[in-house]
């Protein structure tokens, strides 16, 4: 089965939102409070196996209990028990290539099934099937609970134990047709001892303990040489329950780690993706480390090209994108109304999420030049926040560093046409593509740029008071050596530099001099020895230094929002 389409209506901060996702991942990407948790709920809500949902007031928009929440979800690829016309005749609606819906099922359709989950003030959730042609008939049902028990997703939650044993809704009763016949022999084993029982439950679950076998060790997780099934000391019940998987120690592996009980549990939910083929994870990076957060997107498919089954996740990691392709991406978007944008397939964007994907997971991003501008940035933050003062990150801005005026815009085109609230930081002394530029301000990009003709360093240091000159001068000595620095200053100059002159009121010339020296020698190139002199020399200057660059920064920081208050 595959999630066709949902629409969810005023559930939590989500008034009205419809997104048809892709039939493998899907990755929501977005800021704080966007909804991406919010469309995950949702989907567990209205397709898991449940009587009942955990309802409050708290969970209607704005509180607005006269109104209903309505989930829907439109339910394609259904086996042959979903499209029993006995039991759904009625039900069975045909999905054109448009994504447009007709009532009944027909050539060039998709047979599908609406399935709504409506929740009134009363706090009841009713399930049911909507279909037009059934009201006109009379009828109304609901899915069999043996069919929502089949399409129920399985959420891979912060803790994943749940699945790790045979109790109801567990993983391992999908895993293969087989059962313990607990009762009469867990009471025997419980009395004389858990290893006996261990051995007969090992032969009546050997598939499915050698299934999670094969995936923890493909996985590397540590179970020792195999896993067996023993009575679970801590269940009370003498039933199907009360059986676990247990390591070659008879540890049960609930006892596993975070992250490695999530790692198992995604490598059996792909076993088992043409029994139970949607997987709901909230923050997929939780509990893991860099190299299982590659091993946990593998086990859910995220690197074939035919997707074993349909995920649903949330993450705020750069590694998991990284990890990613562009097109498993859905950024959900919240400007007065709800919407999901998919990120696409195309080189630009791949190659932004390649190099920056930091940048994906942002409000504002402004795309710098180069190093220099993003070290800058990042040093006036520090300044501000050790202040008390509004900074650009808190506002949620992200700078990225583009490499260069050459490429300034094929990284920035993508963030804007994305609908994401883009900005370019870049020099004037070499001039970009004017199509590309022009390109990027009819998306709704905005550009901020040093004087004509100059790049950030003859911005800096015509800009910089007296004062300012003389605490970056001694700073750059501190970080690369006079020698170094003297070096570059006759360099530039062509010939001998008088120090003591330089420095004693410096005029234009002089300014002009260090700045010419600073570029030639790549005085502030690295992001951090700019962001610790942002942090140093440049903001404490900042009340002292000319207009034409305090503007330009005052300018950034309004368009991010991080103004002063």
């Amino acid at each position: 089965m595959r999630v066709r389409r949902i629409s969810i209506k005023n559930f939590r901060g989500i008034r009205d939102l419809e997104w048809q996702p892709s039939d493998g991942l899907n990755c929501l990407v977005g800021p704080g409070d966007s909804g991406k948790s919010t469309i995950i709920d949702a989907l567990d809500w209205c397709l898991g196996a449940r009587r009942s949902v955990p309802v409050t007031d708290a969970d209607f928009f704005e509180l607005k209990v006269n109104e209903p929440i309505v989930i829907e979800c439109i339910l394609g690829d259904l086996n042959d028990s979903l499209k029993n016309l006995e039991a759904y005749g009625a039900f069975l609606r045909g999905l054109a290539s448009d994504g447009s819906l007709e009532d009944e099922p027909g050539n060039g359709l998709e047979t599908v099934l609406v399935l709504q989950l409506m929740i009134e003030s009363d706090l009841a959730g009713q399930w049911r099937l909507i279909s037009p042609r059934a009201e006109d008939l009379g009828q109304t049902r609901g899915l069999s609970w043996g069919d929502r028990v089949s399409l129920a997703p399985t959420r891979i939650g912060t803790f994943a134990n749940q699945h790790l044993g045979w109790q109801r809704g567990s993983l391992l009763n999908l895993l293969a047709d087989e059962r313990a016949n607990a009762a009469a022999e867990l009471a025997e084993a419980a009395r004389q001892a858990r290893e006996s029982f261990g051995d007969s439950a090992g032969e009546q679950l050997a598939q499915t303990l050698e299934i999670t076998n094969e995936t923890a060790k493909e996985l590397g997780i540590g179970i020792g040489h195999e896993v067996r099934a023993m009575l679970d000391a801590h269940a009370v019940n003498f039933s199907g329950g009360t059986i676990a998987i247990h390591d070659s120690n008879g540890v049960p592996l609930r006892k596993l780690g975070m992250g490695s009980s999530r790692l198992l549990v995604a490598g059996l939910q792909r076993r088992i993706a043409e029994r139970s083929s949607v997987a709901l994870v909230d923050e997929v990076e939780i509990g893991l480390e860099p190299h299982r957060i590659a091993k946990f997107l593998t086990a859910l498919g995220a690197k074939q090209a035919r997707p074993p089954m349909q995920v649903f996740m949330t993450t705020h990691s750069p590694i998991v994108l990284r990890e990613l392709r562009s097109q498993q991406l859905s950024l959900v978007r919240a400007s007065g109304e709800h919407f999901v944008i998919p990120a696409g397939d195309t080189d630009d964007v791949q190659a932004a999420l390649r190099s920056s994907p930091e940048g994906f997971l942002g409000l504002h991003v402004l795309i710098c030049e180069g190093a220099t501008e993003v070290g800058l940035i990042r040093g006036l933050d520090l300044f501000f926040s050790d202040r008390n003062r509004p900074t650009f990150q808190a506002a949620g801005g992200v700078a990225l560093d583009a490499g260069g005026v050459s490429r300034i815009y094929r990284k920035a085109l993508p963030f804007a046409n994305l609908a994401y609230h883009a900005a370019v930081l870049r020099d004037d002394d070499v001039q970009p593509d004017a199509g590309a530029e022009e390109m990027f301000e009819e998306a709704t990009g905005t550009v901020f740029a040093w004087t004509k003709n100059w790049a950030f360093e003859d911005e800096l240091f015509d800009c910089l008071s007296g004062n300012g000159i003389d605490e970056m001068w001694d700073f750059l000595i501190k970080t690369h050596g006079e020698a170094k620095l003297v070096q570059h200053l006759r360099s530039a100059n062509n010939g001998p530099v008088d120090l003591e002159a330089l420095f004693d009121d410096p005029d234009e010339d002089d300014r002009s001099l260090l700045a010419a020296a600073s570029k030639k020698g790549g005085w502030l190139k690295r992001i951090d020895i700019m962001e610790d002199a942002a942090h140093r020399v440049v903001g404490p200057d900042l009340a002292d230094m000319k207009k034409d660059f305090t503007e330009v920064i005052e300018g950034i920081y309004a368009w991010a929002g991080a103004g002063d208050e």
